[in-house]
């Protein structure tokens, strides 16, 4: 099992108040599972994608990722499991604008202790599982949206992970370049057998997955247990109660915005809070991905 989460509960404190984003999430997702997660802003959404990622921890509730209970893991010990177990995509591509696409997905293993010839080869044959195999040394302005996401994929794959977080993989793509990144997270979702979870306010998206996680107010509103639901109702709306802002993160609460970068983790070994330790490039493990819902 990729992820099991019994009664989670997130809670913040927020201007001398607290305000619980989670109320009592359970859910199971297995290896090679493809599940979407899907409601309006303020849901919960992104809160869930904080935790499920070990990017967080829950206030209560019991959440175990790839076999091992969060609450039992200091700082060092999350780092690690996030390395060993998840890859993020997000919607902002998070490149680093001045190097190449080969070293941009090669980034993540420099925390391995891999050599600079084997993290190449490695990023190499991933970049052309996902159709870059001719953009290697192509630096993201010189590379389409489209493309660009490609290299956020490869590079969230390079190290083998167990489970993939894709928070709104195709929100900044148009329709068509859209569709043709979905497809290939689809297709190494069959062919890797890696658990995909995607993100999503797009209800023809989240259609697509077998399974799909409608929240409200904190809350799964449908029966997300049950495989092959594909377009569950969402009960009468109510006021939102997942704290939003703009941008940061403090005492672990998530950051607003499209952020948090897109940082491989894997199965490969290595430990810390840098790029490829489930923080991605220049974020450390800490602060965690955004999506502004």
């Amino acid at each position: 099992m990729a992820i099991e989460a019994v009664d989670l509960v997130r809670a913040y404190g927020l201007g001398g108040a607290s305000v619980t984003a989670l109320r009592g999430v359970s859910l199971a997702i297995a290896a090679g599972d493809y599940v979407a997660v899907v409601g309006p802003s303020g849901s919960g959404k992104s809160t869930l994608m904080h935790l499920l990622g070990g990017l967080d921890r829950p206030t209560a509730g019991r959440l175990v990722i790839g076999g091992r209970d969060v609450a039992a893991l200091d700082a060092a010990e999350l780092a690690r499991l996030r390395n060993e177990t998840i890859g993020f995509v997000f919607q902002s591509f998070h490149l680093l604008p001045r190097t190449s696409a080969v070293d941009n997905v090669a980034l993540p293993l420099v925390y391995r202790g891999i050599s600079g010839r084997r993290r190449r080869d490695l990023a190499a044959a991933v970049l052309g599982r996902v159709g870059l195999g001719h953009r290697l040394d192509h630096r993201p302005n010189q590379l389409s949206g489209g493309e660009q996401q490609r290299v956020a994929i490869a590079r969230a794959l390079v190290t083998d992970p167990v489970l993939l977080l894709a928070d709104e993989p195709t929100g900044n793509l148009d329709s068509t370049t859209g569709e043709s990144v979905l497809t290939l997270l689809e297709e190494l979702n069959v062919d890797s057998g890696v658990a995909l979870v995607l993100v999503t306010h797009d209800r023809e998206v989240a259609a697509r997955a077998h399974r799909q996680i409608v929240m409200r107010d904190g809350r799964i509103v449908t029966p997300a247990a049950v495989p092959g639901a594909r377009r569950p109702e969402i009960v009468d709306p109510a006021p939102s109660a997942e704290p939003r802002r703009a941008s940061g993160s403090d005492s672990g609460h998530p950051s607003g915005g499209s952020g948090g970068a897109a940082g491989a983790t894997g199965r490969r070994g290595g430990s810390g809070d840098g790029p490829g330790s489930g923080g991605g490039p220049g974020q450390s493990g800490g602060s965690g991905p955004g999506s502004g819902s």
